[in-house]
């Protein structure tokens, strides 16, 4: 009987770690406004290089007044959330009064990409974690920071430049909002694996994190007319 399993683990396949993703969401936007943060992405994921689930919603909720988003490997993302639910769900089970806040939760995260990077086998995402006056930011090697605003993904080159020239620390909620759908609008027009369907999320003083349902912006092509090739020739500019 031994010899028997001897022979099967030797025909076993070898284990294999994810090498690269396949299913991904691309950028998410977060920014601090007065009295609170704010969270933006769109719900489309790409299987490769094709648009394929346009209703994958990449921000989330953690415990009260927590919020993720995450760009990167949808199934990552997912397991990511599977084990801070767990988390929470402690919480609620020794029932002492303590609770995992943003920053916390920011510095868990920290550990487990760190940890999963040290064995070869990354969660491909980049995390942005939102909570009370708290926006931090943790990608699949363990990298850590905080900020005023950030941007993952394609938006770390498009978006961070109108949030740097635009973001003030006195932001009405109402400018943020704008703020990230205006970012959001450029990414969609420049960014092949983006969507124009979008999410917004905040958490703000002691309430509860609240997530938008799905809406889609407003978009205007005319500006683009000069761009077009001539299909009567080459295609060409």
């Amino acid at each position: 009987m031994s010899s028997l399993l001897s022979i099967d683990s030797t025909l076993a396949a070898p284990k294999q770690h994810t090498s690269y993703p396949i299913v991904t969401g691309t950028s998410v936007l977060g920014v601090k406004y007065s009295g609170g943060v704010m969270l933006a992405a769109d719900t489309l994921c790409s299987y490769g290089s094709m648009a394929k689930y346009k209703d994958a919603r990449r921000i989330r909720t953690v415990g009260d007044n927590c919020l993720i988003g995450a760009s990167g490997e949808y199934s990552d993302f997912q397991s990511v959330m599977d084990t801070l639910e767990g988390m929470v769900q402690d919480d609620v089970n020794y029932d002492d009064g303590e609770k995992s806040d943003a920053k916390s939760i920011h510095s868990y995260l920290r550990a487990v990409m760190y940890q999963r990077r040290s064995k070869m086998n990354p969660l491909w995402n980049d995390i942005i974690i939102a909570g009370k006056d708290f926006l931090g930011y943790v990608d699949k090697i363990g990298t850590t920071y905080e900020d005023s605003f950030i941007a993952t993904g394609f938006g770390s080159y498009l978006a961070i430049p109108i949030l740097r020239s635009k973001w003030r620390p006195d932001l009405t909620e109402g400018e943020a909002r704008a703020l990230l759908e205006d970012c959001l609008r450029v990414l969609f027009y420049r960014d092949c694996r983006a969507l124009n369907r979008i999410q917004i999320a905040k958490v703000q003083g002691d309430d509860d994190a609240v997530v938008s349902d799905p809406y889609e912006l407003e978009t205007n092509w005319s500006g683009f007319e000069a761009t077009k090739g001539d299909m009567d020739g080459d295609g060409g500019w």
